[in-house]
């Protein structure tokens, strides 16, 4: 013979290492990327500055799961939700029941600089003059109030538990110059708005206008941001990102960034 025949052993033995090499290529480049992790605008970036506080007070289930018991906390069982894994990555949550102190005192609200009012399931009359003057002094304040909340829960009609479906929406509102309508006839979709250089995800908003020149109105009519005396007050007509964990995206960016836009100081 004029040509060396190969030993077939060796041709297996070297398609057997390419193919080796090869799926190790694929698997290497097609595997998915994991998470970036999320950066706090409000901590440094080694992590030495403790997260700030935010105090929370909501009719949705956020620092607590909807079927909370405290003897869960005794029986040592899991009481996390994802919103609070979210929100803690970057915050240190502090819920109230209420606002307002005796004789209507800031009271609780002494000492925060921020905070979260979800959905809630009414302010009393002392709560929105403590809100009220302790956004003048210089409190900065987000508020949701959905008028039609996207969220399935599992209660039936009159568990105290349940969420307010429709936002009851807080005299305070109207006097800080802002009012909330809603369109019956939009398409139950998830759409994307712009508020503060982020996209929020929504469902379902409101419609926010304004006659207080203080007030900016963002996000097709879902956001206004308004200066308020030494304060800050950032309203949002949708609750979405707080009700789904597919809304509120990967490790909660969604959420977070709507978190960012309204406490950040610009």
């Amino acid at each position: 013979m004029s040509a060396t025949r190969l030993n077939p052993l060796l041709i297996a033995a070297f398609l057997a290492i390419l193919v080796c090499v090869v799926v190790v290529v694929l698997v290497i480049f097609f595997q998915p990327s994991s998470q970036k992790p999320i950066e706090c605008f409000n901590s440094s970036a080694d992590g030495a500055k403790p997260p700030p506080a935010l105090a929370l007070k909501t009719g949705l289930p956020i620092y607590w799961p909807l079927d909370f018991d405290f003897s869960d906390i005794g029986r040592g069982q899991d009481i996390s939700t994802w919103q609070r894994a979210a929100i803690e990555q970057c915050y240190t949550l502090e819920p109230l029941d209420i606002l307002a102190g005796d004789k209507g005192s800031l009271g609780p609200l002494v000492g925060h600089e921020r905070l979260a009012i979800i959905q809630p399931r009414g302010l009393s009359p002392q709560d929105n003059v403590a809100l009220d003057d302790w956004v003048e002094a210089g409190g900065q304040l987000l508020i949701a109030l959905d008028p039609a909340l996207t969220g399935h829960y599992d209660l039936p009609l009159g568990d105290p538990r349940l969420p307010t479906i429709s936002a009851l929406i807080p005299p305070v509102i109207e006097r800080w110059g802002l009012r909330i309508s809603f369109d019956d006839q939009q398409e139950m979709t998830v759409r994307e708005a712009v508020f503060g250089g982020n996209a929020v995800p929504m469902s379902l908003p409101g419609i926010i206008s304004s006659n207080n020149k203080a007030c900016a109105v963002w996000a097709d009519g879902a956001i206004a941001q308004c200066q308020i005396g030494s304060g800050q007050v950032t309203l949002i007509a949708d609750a979405a990102v707080f009700e789904h964990e597919e809304i509120a995206g990967g490790n909660g960016v969604n959420l977070l960034a709507l978190l960012d836009s309204a406490f950040a100081v610009r």
